[in-house]
């Protein structure tokens, strides 16, 4: 699809339904590359990183230094064993109970961001946003104070423009070409702060990736660049989606919220069903490490591959009446957050945060009403999203 006009989520859904008509496993001619929209086949793929790797720098031509750069620490595009190591080296600031343990400081920083919202408020700027970065900034001990500057940065590398008629491999190289000021701007940043905490360590977490050895080496600066960045980024991004994607489906499915309002105990559903209806990160990209086949159709190895994580949360071979809001929908096997090796480390803490939030936010306001034509959306092809939702409540 290529249009003057930025696409809108229905016309992603739109596109997602014309492909499918032609398999859940399809090859294009034009992207030159493969797209997989089925769940079962989403899920197998996500399933078997031996096959299916997540590297895919050997299927994709070199792209700018500062990318390069970036992705020396991005364990989310690593394959094991490297994969596993990196990923174990932060996987400790994020077990269940370090998470719940976040609670009460969630629930104080919402009610804080809420207080000074007013009854008239754009819930990305109030708190979606706000709420998030604060959280993750505070364990990585960069200073909040910089969240402006973290949100040009997400804006700037979610906001382009990503045409489905191109080669695959043309349009990333076209992508980074254009992201490549953004991403300069942020290593620059990363590794001026990574190489103040190793000079003056503190108790956070970017402190500790300065420490950690592998072989009896320690990481060295570079490498952390892309560690940090991703949980500064993916840290925040999520559940700032997630928030908004929830508000603005809320609004669309007024009887299912008001029977969640009786029970609040029905939220943590709520928010499953919003993260399936609308997946923040509608795909992911891998490679085949071998001879292979899927969905009926044989893979050769070296092929780039693109899992729609939107299109396989609704498929009607698992889903019934998949593009409805089923509170009650169970099981609710959706693959937002991925699968396997590379199941979405900070998944706990997104769901802790949307929780707490809108459980808030139902205690607080008998009325939440969303203004329609104000709302803005990002390019679904890159992520579902608002970017502005503003909202009118009614103070219980």
């Amino acid at each position: 699809m290529t249009t003057t006009a930025k696409p809108t989520f229905q016309d992603f859904l739109d596109w997602i339904e014309t492909r499918r008509k032609e398999g859940q496993v399809v090859y294009g001619e034009q992207a030159q590359a493969w797209t997989v929209l089925g769940h079962p086949e989403v899920n197998e793929m996500l399933s078997e990183p031996t096959v299916f790797g997540s590297d895919i720098t050997s299927a994709m031509p070199q792209v700018d230094d500062e990318l390069s750069l970036f992705s020396k620490g991005n364990f989310v595009q690593m394959d094991d064993p490297r994969h596993r190591y990196l990923r174990g080296t932060v996987s400790r600031a994020f077990t269940p109970k370090m998470v719940a343990n976040l609670e009460p400081r969630i629930e104080q920083l919402t009610n804080d961001l809420l207080d000074a919202a007013g009854t008239e408020f754009d819930l990305v700027d109030a708190l979606a946003y706000p709420l998030p970065v604060i959280v993750i900034a505070n364990m990585l001990g960069i200073p909040i104070s910089d969240q402006a500057l973290f949100r040009q940065w997400a804006d700037a590398l979610l906001d382009q423009d990503v045409p489905q008629d191109k080669p695959v491999a043309d349009v990333r190289a076209e992508l980074f070409a254009k992201m490549a000021p953004v991403m300069r701007e942020m290593n620059d940043y990363f590794l001026a702060f990574i190489r103040d905490r190793r000079r003056n360590p503190g108790d956070d977490l970017t402190s500790k990736l300065t420490q950690v050895e592998e072989d009896g080496k320690k990481l060295d600066d570079e490498e952390i660049i892309g560690f940090v960045g991703l949980l500064l980024l993916a840290g925040h991004i999520t559940t700032t989606a997630t928030l908004g994607n929830s508000l603005l489906t809320f609004h669309e499915n007024q009887d299912a919220i008001a029977e969640v309002r009786a029970d609040l105990s029905l939220l943590p559903a709520a928010i499953e069903e919003v993260l399936r209806l609308r997946t923040p990160f509608p795909r992911v990209a891998r490679v085949t490490r071998q001879d292979t086949v899927l969905g009926g159709k044989e893979i050769p190895a070296g092929q780039l591959i693109a899992p729609f994580l939107t299109a396989a949360n609704r498929d009607e071979r698992v889903f019934a009446n998949p593009n409805r809001f089923d509170l009650h929908r169970e099981p609710n096997h959706h693959v937002t957050f991925g699968k396997g090796i590379h199941v979405c480390l900070g998944a706990p803490l997104a769901r802790l945060e949307a929780r707490v939030a809108l459980r808030i936010m139902f205690e607080r306001y008998s009325d939440i009403q969303v203004v329609e034509d104000k709302v803005e959306e990002r390019n679904p092809f890159n992520m579902v999203a608002v970017t502005k939702l503003p909202l009118v409540v009614r103070p219980v």
